[in-house]
């Protein structure tokens, strides 16, 4: 298979063209003014114009970009990095853009399946813009932080509260001892006193002191060493059956987990952050997490092609991008009671989301359109979607601005560009105000305060073989290519969008 590698020189090379060719000035329009523009925008929007939007050529979406100050050159060049990649092996993408409030641009390349498990091509349905795409970590930002955001403005919600007062004594209590390889040994009581102290603020700093992803379906996982393929068995093992009595289970083996260091002690990103935030949210409203974002904000928004478990939501397979060739394997070279071996479509990737979590939780889950998922992130840059209040400005502040001095490339669960710290994710020319995520399968979300200014790039940049040898079990051949290296794009789109 021949990787486009060399390609990502003509993507530098395109990029300098579009620095130096925008030759215009830009505006220096205050930062709350452009907030106001963009809140009246956003009032104005129609489901009418949505439907009138799904109606455009590809040429229409580029005039329409072309319209709200967006370079023609830079969707030209980013088309072509894209299109190019696809006929050289990447999987797929989809890329949509919202600028003022306003969805001005959506594309789609590859097909939904491209391999098959050995690798081999395959004939696919097309991808189209409605197609789902996986979307892996970004979950965290739009269910967990979203609801924690609206349920905060609100009044409803303080998230200093301690994870005891909301799950219960039994979260602290029923700790058990591990010594984790390469951390401090403590007393189990005192690891007690910490887990007692955890709230959901720590929990959204990724300070609370949970390991990063304890493998709780793998009957063959050592907690302490973090070895995956080991013969002491899990002693906290859930399972692989993938129902709400697995669910159930887990909140249990969680409660028995005991934490790496002390809360505040160290950020270490960590999906069990996101678990416990998703088990305080169910406590809080009553409701699963799929059902109170539904109810709260996908249905009253009008997005349509946004859910979890998207099989069991009117979607078929072929509606879906595929990820993982070999289920959960990564080659076959992982083998644990109940793994799943065929190519993963239409389910989520991530295994605890799927075995322990019934395919809903707070940290992977949620699959989601390219188009769908912008209008979802705009909502931050105004806290309004079609004339309805989801976040105090005040909350948006809150949650986006720098945790502490020591990380500022961390909010409240949001990535920050901060000082040009996360080049790689937004690319170099973004603003310093500029947040987002990313998500493991290939997914990226790009908000940017400053241009008023939202980039969707999804992909299922793991949809392919892996490289040989890997002992780290995580480099793909997709990830060589120009279209998935995250920081490019983005830079693209907004430099073609300077005014």
């Amino acid at each position: 298979m021949r990787k486009s590698k060399i390609y990502s020189a003509v993507a530098v090379a395109a990029v300098g063209i579009l620095l130096f060719g925008c030759g215009q000035t830009k505006q220096t329009t205050s930062k709350e003014t452009k907030q106001e523009e963009v809140s009246q925008a956003v009032e104005g929007k129609s489901s009418q114009e949505d439907e009138k939007a799904k109606t455009l050529t590809k040429e229409q979406w580029v005039e329409k970009a072309t319209a709200a100050g967006i370079k023609k050159e830079a969707l030209e060049q980013i088309d072509g990095i894209v299109s190019e990649d696809v006929k050289n092996g990447f999987p797929s993408a989809q890329l949509a853009v919202v600028k003022d409030g306003e969805l001005v641009y959506e594309n789609a390349w590859g097909n939904v399946k491209t391999y098959d498990e050995e690798g081999n091509r395959v004939e696919s349905k097309t991808v189209t813009a409605d197609t789902l795409y996986d979307l892996a970590s970004n979950t965290k930002m739009y269910t967990v932080n979203y609801a924690i955001q609206y349920l905060v403005t609100k009044g409803e919600l303080d998230i200093d509260t301690k994870i005891v007062d909301i799950l219960g004594k039994e979260f602290s209590e029923e700790t058990i001892s591990i010594d984790y390889e390469g951390y401090e040994k403590v007393s189990l009581e005192t690891n007690k006193k910490w887990k007692a102290s955890l709230t959901m603020r720590d929990l959204l700093r990724h300070e609370g002191g949970f390991p990063p992803g304890p493998h709780y379906y793998n009957d063959r996982y050592d907690h302490a060493t973090q070895d995956y393929d080991s013969d002491k068995g899990n002693i906290l093992y859930v399972g692989t059956g993938a129902d709400e009595k697995a669910r159930e289970k887990t909140l249990r083996m969680i409660c028995k987990t005991p934490l790496m260091y002390e809360p505040g002690g160290q950020t270490i990103y960590s999906d069990v952050d996101y678990i416990v935030l998703c088990y305080c949210l169910e406590k809080i409203t009553g409701k699963r997490l799929d059902e109170y974002m539904e109810e709260t904000f996908y249905k009253p928004m009008g997005l349509t092609h946004i859910t979890f478990n998207p099989l069991e939501h009117g979607f078929q397979k072929e509606d879906c991008a595929a990820t993982e060739l070999m289920g959960n394997t990564r080659d076959g070279r992982l083998h644990y009671s109940g793994i799943r071996t065929e190519t993963i479509q239409g389910e989520v990737h991530d295994p605890i989301a799927y075995y322990c979590m019934d395919g809903v939780s707070g940290h992977a889950g949620l699959f989601a359109s390219a188009e769908d998922l912008a209008k979802l992130a705009s909502v931050m840059l105004t806290g309004e979607y079609d004339g309805k209040r989801y976040f105090s400005k005040e909350v948006i502040k809150e949650f986006t601005a720098p945790k502490s001095e020591d990380y500022p490339g961390y909010g409240l669960g949001w990535w920050r560009m901060a000082e040009r710290l996360k080049n790689d994710y937004f690319g170099d020319e973004t603003m310093p105000e500029a947040f987002g995520h990313l998500g493991f399968t290939g997914t990226i979300t790009v908000i940017d305060p400053e241009e008023n200014l939202v980039v969707v790039l999804l992909t299922n940049k793991i949809h392919t073989k892996m490289e040989k040898p890997d002992d780290t079990l995580s480099k793909w051949e997709g990830l060589n290519y120009t279209t998935p290296k995250t920081g490019v794009i983005p830079l693209m789109i907004e430099k073609g969008g300077s005014n």
